[in-house]
């Protein structure tokens, strides 16, 4: 990913900037989906980390490489976030999964020390309902001891009932960032063959 612009921030379909495939980022707010999307593009600061969950209110564009963009969508399950936000947030989301016509691919980020929570069961079942592609990327690998890894791993993908692409991550070692940059880039490659 040689070239990663930050674009903007929209709140409805209508605002999307382009017809360019799309790769969503959907999440629980403190999942580490703003450092993940740092490492992917290999930039420092392009997203925005913040201390407080729930800190994202719009899906944020990405333009990558002049080909696709990367969507960084509002992290779900905050709870001081108020009912009619919640409420504006899931219709926004199901307004762009249901409508838009190049999702490349859903990546639905989950915490790899906590597990699936709830939500993220609950995501990932309506995502497979609308037969959209689904990566599943496990953050902060890094926070349990690499003797517990093997075993937290095996955990998470028979809760997942084995999906077919899962990549467990770590921010910080790098580990399996090139893999899930490889697939994202094969996905544009057949889609402009297309």
């Amino acid at each position: 990913m040689k070239e990663a612009v930050y674009i903007k921030g929209i709140t409805n379909i209508d605002q999307i900037p382009s017809d360019e495939p799309i790769f969503i980022l959907l999440g629980r707010s403190n999942v580490g989906k703003s450092s993940f999307i740092n490492s992917l593009t290999n930039r420092k600061a392009l997203a925005r980390t913040s201390g407080t969950p729930g800190k994202t209110i719009v899906m944020n564009h990405y333009l990558i490489n002049n080909k696709f963009y990367l969507v960084d969508a509002p992290g779900y399950g905050y709870a001081r976030r108020s009912k009619t936000d919640k409420d504006k947030f899931i219709i926004m989301i199901e307004n762009i999964l249901l409508n838009h016509p190049n999702i490349l691919s859903v990546l639905l980020l989950i915490d790899f020390k906590v597990g699936p929570t709830k939500d993220d069961l609950d995501t990932y079942e309506f995502l497979k309902s609308l037969n959209l592609n689904i990566i599943v990327v496990a953050t902060k690998k890094d926070k349990i001891g690499r003797t517990s890894q093997y075993k937290r791993e095996k955990e998470i993908l028979s809760i997942l009932k084995n999906p077919t692409n899962f990549y467990s991550v770590s921010n910080e070692t790098k580990e399996n960032i090139d893999n899930i940059r490889t697939k994202i880039l094969s996905e544009v490659d057949l889609y402009e063959k297309s």
